[in-house]
């Protein structure tokens, strides 16, 4: 059975759907492809369900989407959908950072994660990503610790400052 794009688009609106289509793809992986249709197009706002759905999928199934990742740095960068930043910054922070992309995540993290008008989810994931990127160049950890604590002095809410003290005491660490 295939699926189309336009039916899981309408499957997705309603939240009782989401679990059953959910292990669908997860049975029949030929058909995340659809799904990662819906999360790159940000015509109907709410397809950011779709990488809801795929942040799901990946707790159980990470190697169904981690082919997905440099698609998924490439349109973070694009999105003004904070839903879909939320989500694929999470998955992309789950993983190592490609060296043809540390530069580009650098720069878009930094932005993103000093940038208060952003979702506190949005820019916790940004911040996890820096961490990463520090893990694999020792050199930027101390700019990152200028960075965390600054935004915890400035806008320190609760997830910035619960991760961000954790984050300090591995950056301290390394």
């Amino acid at each position: 059975m295939e699926i189309a794009e336009n039916e899981l688009s309408t499957l997705i609106q309603s939240w009782e759907n989401l679990a059953v289509v959910m292990q669908y793809i997860s049975e029949f992986p030929q058909h995340l492809d659809v799904l990662m249709t819906l999360v790159f197009d940000d015509r109907d706002p709410r397809n950011w369900r779709a990488a809801w759905m795929v942040d799901r999928i990946h707790e159980k199934h990470p190697e169904l989407v981690t082919p997905y990742l440099p698609a998924m740095t490439d349109f973070v960068m694009t999105t003004h959908n904070a839903g879909k930043k939320r989500h694929l910054l999470k998955l992309i922070s789950l993983h190592p950072v490609p060296e043809d992309r540390m530069v580009t995540l650098l720069n878009y993290c930094i932005d993103i994660f000093t940038d208060a008008v952003e979702p506190v989810a949005v820019r916790v994931h940004a911040m996890q990503i820096l961490y990463n990127i520090a893990q694999e160049e020792p050199d930027f950890g101390g700019e990152l610790i200028d960075l965390i604590e600054n935004e915890i002095e400035l806008h320190g809410s609760a997830g910035i400052s619960s991760r961000g003290r954790k984050l300090l005491k591995k950056l301290h660490a390394l």
